[in-house]
């Protein structure tokens, strides 16, 4: 069992209220910060992820995390399923994935879901596909997170993953680590005027299990075929697995 360190945005409250209230602070200013912080590399990172399911053309779908919908919007555009469920615990986060839903038409397709998701609502074997973009590090159980992933993905689903990660070779490790504590939580701070949020953000990349040692976690919670690719010097690293 993976032993997780427990690292909070705020000092007060559960893990998963502070992600929430967090993500419900920060939200309006949320898409432009991801993307002026990773200089728009972020948009080609999820298009990549979303790409490892085009073989397997899914219809049921459900986006874990899935923010202000940018990772639900693309994949709706790419894959075309019938459904697809984006779920996470911060309504204003969602608020505006459902104002670019509808600006966009896709409200035929994505709805979008306030869930715990290590107790998830959905029955078991109900998704061709599960995604998560950027989100499985604030989870507060990893491991009941991707159990819940696993348990409601169809026999034969996949699971596509994208997360930023640490860098682990010269010189690009040493050069992330500066820019993460320098420039990603200053920034971050002017920009949506949350002092904790961007520095919680370098604490999550940093402790968070990569490679590996996140393989190994995916197939203890029923997940097979595992595989992973760093993006960018190991900025990112996709996940694919299949139940």
């Amino acid at each position: 069992m993976y032993q997780q360190e427990t690292i909070t945005p705020y000092s007060n409250g559960s893990k998963a209220t502070q992600v929430e209230q967090m993500f419900d602070h920060i939200a309006p200013t949320y898409d432009t910060l991801n993307h002026r912080l990773s200089w728009d590399i972020d948009r080609g990172w999820r298009k990549k992820a979303i790409r490892q399911l085009l073989p397997y053309q899914p219809k049921m779908m459900l986006d874990i995390a899935t923010g202000t919908g940018d990772f639900a919007i693309l994949a709706a555009e790419i894959l075309q399923p019938q459904k697809l469920i984006g779920a996470d615990i911060s309504e204003g986060m969602m608020e505006i994935g459902r104002q670019k839903v509808a600006q966009q038409g896709l409200d035929s397709i994505i709805s979008f879901v306030k869930e715990d998701c290590t107790a998830l609502s959905y029955a078991d074997d109900t998704f061709d596909a599960v995604t998560a973009a950027f989100g499985i590090r604030n989870f507060a159980d990893l491991d009941k997170g991707l159990q819940e992933m696993c348990r409601v993905l169809k026999k034969g689903g996949h699971l596509s993953i994208v997360e930023l990660t640490s860098p682990v070779s010269f010189p690009m490790k040493q050069l992330f680590h500066i820019y993460a504590h320098t420039v990603l939580p200053v920034y971050g701070r002017l920009i949506s005027k949350d002092t904790a949020a961007y520095s919680y953000l370098t604490k999550t990349i940093e402790a968070f299990p990569q490679g590996e040692q996140m393989m190994e976690i995916l197939k203890k919670a029923g997940f097979s075929d595992t595989q992973f690719k760093r993006l960018t010097f190991g900025i990112c690293t996709m996940y694919f697995a299949t139940k």
